[in-house]
């Protein structure tokens, strides 16, 4: 199966438990990868034969932006979900990072991953 990457899609969003996270927000950042047959899109040179990734970052964007839920692990469901109905793709791949979560230790990085595919 051919694939698209998409790295580092990052916006602001108000998701969280913590009543001040929902009020000040913080940077959430996810990457993506769309599993698809490149066939058609390579013979026709089209981008209607893809998923075009500038409208996937943007849908990526949106949910980040959008209603707060209280797990990154339930908005990374959310975006598989929503990437599998809107674009042809089989399969999808999505890590969602928060790398401002409010933990009391030193740390890197938070980040949860999800693989969705279509029945």
């Amino acid at each position: 199966m051919d694939r698209i990457t998409l790295s580092g899609v990052t916006a602001v969003g108000h998701h969280g438990v913590f009543d001040f996270e929902r009020r000040e927000g913080q940077p959430f950042v996810v990457d993506a990868v769309l599993h698809l047959d490149f066939t058609a899109a390579a013979a026709s040179d089209d981008v209607l034969d893809t998923a075009h990734y500038g409208e996937v970052a943007e849908c990526i964007r949106g949910w980040i932006t959008g209603a707060p839920v209280n797990l990154i692990e339930a908005l990374a469901v959310r975006i598989a979900e929503d990437l599998l109905e809107r674009f042809p793709v089989t399969a999808v791949d999505i890590t969602v990072h928060k790398p401002k979560a409010p933990i009391q230790v030193h740390f890197g990085d938070v980040a949860v991953s999800v693989h969705r595919e279509r029945p």
